[in-house]
Order: C-alpha cells, then sequence, then structure tokens
C-alpha cells in the first residue's frame, strides 16, 4: 500500500470525486489522480491541503507523525484506515 492509496480513501471518505477535490486545491483532475496512484508525490503544502479539503485533517496530523518516527506506509495506512471510515477494505486487500 502506498500513499496515494490513503489519499484517495480521505478524498472518497469526504464524499468528493476527483474533480470536486481538483477544483477545491486548484488543480487539474489528472494532478489528482497521479497523486492517488502514486506516479507524483505531494509536496508538505499540497499534502496538508489535501487532508483539509477532505475534512481528515486528524488523518495528515496522524500521518506526518508516523512518518517522521519512521513508521512504513503500509502499517500507518492500515492503522489509519478505520479513522477514514474504511470505506472499502476490499479495495485495499
Amino acid at each position: 500500500m502506498k500513499l496515494g492509496t490513503l489519499l484517495q480513501a480521505c478524498r472518497i471518505g469526504s464524499g468528493m470525486s476527483q474533480e470536486d477535490l481538483a477544483a477545491q486545491m486548484n488543480r487539474s483532475q489528472t494532478c489528482i489522480s497521479k497523486y492517488e496512484n502514486d506516479r507524483k508525490t505531494p509536496d508538505i503544502f499540497t499534502f496538508m491541503e489535501w487532508f483539509k479539503q477532505t475534512n481528515t485533517q486528524e488523518v495528515g496530523m496522524m500521518v506526518t507523525q508516523q512518518l517522521m518516527s519512521g513508521i512504513d506506509i503500509a502499517t500507518i495506512v492500515q492503522s489509519l484506515l478505520p479513522i477514514v471510515g474504511g470505506f472499502g477494505w476490499w479495495f485495499f486487500l
């Protein structure tokens, strides 16, 4: 699992489409797709704005803390899915 999986879970959990989030963040839908598919890595400002726009700031704070303490992204995603809503465990398995 990668960071894009978590970003996508936050977006979907908030009920936003890629187009909706792109408009809120002043980005293209293609850019949002690249982040979610791990073809592009967001800078810290984009990263935090993502969580703000999807109303998942607590997830952003937890990810930042865990990344700083050296925990791998798969562990982070697994621990945060229940918070995000675990909208589809099937999607991540």
